[in-house]
């Protein structure tokens, strides 16, 4: 049972990394933008025109979101 848990938590763990990596793109792309650029934004199934100030804070939510869980399972083993 242990290894099940424990090759679970690697698992979340690789795809949080992955998510990691996404996040930091997607907000290094953000940043190269002007400020007045409009930009599509995934929400579900759908894509909504939005600001770049916007979806770089959705990024970095998203990010922060992502290296808090990554931490809760590093601290747990």
């Amino acid at each position: 049972m242990a290894t099940t848990t424990s090759s679970s938590s690697s698992v979340r763990e690789f795809e949080l990394e992955k998510e990691i990596k996404r996040q930091e793109v997607s907000l290094d792309e953000l940043s190269s933008l002007s400020s007045s650029r409009s930009v599509y934004q995934k929400n579900g199934n759908l894509f909504f025109l939005t600001s770049t100030e916007k979806a770089k804070t959705s990024a970095q939510k998203q990010l922060d979101y992502a290296k808090s869980e990554i931490d809760k399972i590093r601290s747990q083993t």
